[in-house]
């Protein structure tokens, strides 16, 4: 079964590959070839996940195509992970940058609006900003009525911004990060100014780590593979 993108307790995987620069000085043939191969190994892998792709081609360094993949499972994971890198241009793909969390229910949100747990649910925005957060010690020897407080503020401020949907998963215990913070939008201008008025929050001197910041555009796959190809 394909991984529910609506399922509480789901994996969630932000995936992002770096081309080898070398692959592109390969025969056009060739490379359509490799491309058509991969693009459906991705295809396939619709039977146990889910996977919304991204681009980010000569915008970082580090990386050039970005996949949010769910599951029911780890195992889902891996092993879809595993038929894509090594179907034709998978050959070429070098793992960036992988985290992993699980879907789940907000500790500070009772009901979730439609901002909220966004990339499992509604159209996709035209950007992804996307990147591993860790929260201080200090942070947990507050008070639950602190932290809640803290929390209601960095709420109230995300909802003056409404074009902007965001997700978190929580990776604590699975992978370095404690949680994977996810937001999409069609207004750059209007992420920055969030960014900007959320930096100024109380909560954010108890944060210790929100990097890499990674960008990236929303395409359908075959847009996505063609620009890498």
């Amino acid at each position: 079964m394909a991984g529910d993108m609506t399922a509480d307790r789901a994996m969630l995987q932000v995936l992002a590959l770096r081309l080898d620069p070398g692959w592109r000085r390969l025969p056009s043939a060739e490379r359509e070839t490799e491309a058509e191969e991969f693009r459906r190994a991705v295809q396939q892998s619709a039977r146990l996940i889910t996977t919304l792709a991204y681009t980010s081609v000569g915008i970082r360094p580090d990386m050039d195509v970005l996949f949010v993949r769910v599951a029911a499972s780890l195992e889902d994971l891996e092993e879809t992970a595993s038929s894509i890198l090594r179907a034709g241009l998978g050959r070429s793909l070098a793992v960036a940058h992988s985290f992993v969390g699980l879907i789940r229910s907000s500790r500070y949100v009772k009901k979730p609006g439609a901002q909220e747990q966004a990339l499992i649910s509604g159209d996709r925005g035209r950007y992804l900003i996307v990147y591993p957060f860790t929260k201080t010690h200090d942070w947990y020897k507050l008070s639950r009525e602190a932290r809640q407080g803290m929390m209601n503020e960095h709420i109230r401020v995300g909802h003056d911004f409404p074009q902007i949907r965001q997700l978190l998963a929580y990776s604590t215990g699975l992978d370095d990060q404690e949680f994977i913070v996810a937001y999409e939008t069609d207004d750059l201008v209007g992420f920055q100014d969030l960014v900007t008025a959320l930096r100024e929050t109380e909560a954010r001197r108890y944060t210790l780590r929100d990097q890499p910041i990674l960008t990236a555009i929303h395409r359908p796959l075959d847009e996505a593979v063609a620009l890498l190809a």
